[in-house]
């Protein structure tokens, strides 16, 4: 049964450091790829999320060795031939990362699998990766002609496609790679706008090849790749509720370290700057496979921005905490061109007005975003989170500027992303 929460943080401010937890993408595809690879891989920092954590239990259903030891992670292989038929149904929980990609991967495989999720992914669309899987030869079939799952895959062999992406997806373009890894000849991938690109960089640790031009991306079939170590860094996804809280909560100033800073995601970096936040970024190491960076976030006073066209595809998964932030900016902000936040685990856009409009927000939803006019003072009250942990992160953080407390349902659903979300909150509050 769901619990509620209640959420009473009034008149507080923000001190502190912390380490918010491993990137939720990059943790995905360390599994993914290090079972794929022949030998050893180690990976450090994996988050120990729910999501992560369904990506684990379906390779071990195909054989794959997975030791945990806390956020450290130890995967031996013999390689993708070696895997076998799972006994039962692989359960991908709330992960659409999960479902997506597992797609590409089971497709080139020779074992027959059954793939389902909890409801949320019954309701989200999967024909976005299966239609260009089709096209690559892959025998997908399950509800509506496989738009929902669950869904049945019977592994054969692929051909490569050059394939023009109709939205800006990492999943879908991931989900393609992946299957061009076993696919015969090369398979090409074009952008009209860059997605996250943890997989190509990913892809060439574990010692494949892959070409990147811009938004064309192409892989040649047939590669073996070897284990490796990899590192994740803390998660800018996570990361954006403790910067947007250190921005709008009074007299506060919070540290957060070891945060990815991939150019393909650290959008809300860019709209900070063009809101006149202050916030600092010291870049760690540039050079790493994934850059990370300490940011620095104090409270500020903010001005309206426009978020819109290529900034969207990198900070999609933010745009929920940032519709908080805007209710305290000054000036009207405008967000569109963001219609994939109505696909995620729930429709955001109208999640996202909806409860702000609870608090007082003033917010109203367009056909592809939504307009914020602020600064507005918010108020206690009700709040869903949809089963969707960006949205009770949301309620969370907008509960530490209301004037009384908001009670949150189903809090617990912040575990598929952040499961220590609510002890950070209270070692950084002072009184």
């Amino acid at each position: 049964m769901p619990q509620s929460k209640t959420i009473d943080y009034q008149n507080v401010n923000l001190k502190g450091t912390i380490q918010v937890p491993g990137d939720k993408s990059i943790s995905h595809r360390s599994i993914m790829f290090g079972a794929i690879a022949k030998g050893t891989t180690t990976v450090s920092g994996f988050l120990l999320g729910e999501d992560c954590l369904s990506t684990i239990d379906c390779f071990r259903k195909l054989g794959v060795e997975i030791e945990v030891d806390g956020t450290n992670v130890t995967i031996q292989s013999a390689g993708i031939e070696a895997w076998e038929e799972p006994k039962e149904v692989l359960y991908t929980g709330n992960s659409g990362t999960t479902t997506r990609l597992m797609l590409g991967i089971l497709s080139g495989t020779s074992l027959h699998t059954v793939m389902t999720g909890d409801a949320s992914i019954g309701k989200r669309p999967m024909r976005r990766v299966a239609d260009p899987l089709r096209l690559m030869g892959a025998k997908i079939s399950g509800r509506a002609d496989g738009q929902y799952t669950p869904l049945a895959i019977q592994g054969t062999t692929l051909k490569a496609i050059d394939y023009t992406m109709p939205v800006a997806s990492a999943q879908v373009k991931s989900a393609i790679l992946f299957a061009g890894l076993r696919a015969q000849g090369t398979t090409i991938v074009r952008e009209q706008e860059v997605s996250r690109d943890h997989t190509e960089r990913m892809l060439k640790q574990f010692g494949g090849s892959i070409t990147v031009d811009g938004g064309v991306v192409s892989i040649e079939g047939g590669q073996q790749l070897t284990g490796t170590h990899v590192n994740v860094p803390g998660d800018i996804s996570s990361a954006a509720f403790f910067l947007v809280a250190g921005a709008i909560v009074p007299n506060s100033e919070i540290t957060l370290e070891n945060v990815g800073v991939n150019p393909t995601r650290s959008g809300i970096i860019d709209v900070f700057e063009n809101m006149g936040a202050h916030l600092s970024v010291h870049i760690d190491d540039e050079n790493a496979h994934e850059p990370t960076a300490t940011l620095k976030i104090q409270t500020s006073q903010l001005k309206a921005t426009t978020i819109e066209g290529d900034m969207i595809p990198r900070l999609i998964d933010e745009i929920p905490i940032l519709a908080l932030l805007a209710t305290q900016a000054e000036g009207k902000t405008v967000i569109r061109n963001a219609e994939e936040l109505k696909v995620k685990e729930t429709d955001r856009i109208t999640a996202v007005v909806t409860e702000l409009k609870k608090l007082g927000a003033k917010i109203e939803a367009t056909d592809d975003g939504m307009i914020i006019e602020g600064p507005t003072k918010l108020h206690g009250g009700s709040l869903k989170s949809y089963g969707d942990h960006r949205i009770g992160m949301m309620a969370a953080v907008a509960g530490l500027i209301t004037d009384s407390p908001v009670e949150l349902d189903d809090a617990d659903c912040i575990a598929v992303s952040y499961p220590s979300f609510f002890e950070h909150v209270n070692e950084l509050i002072h009184k």
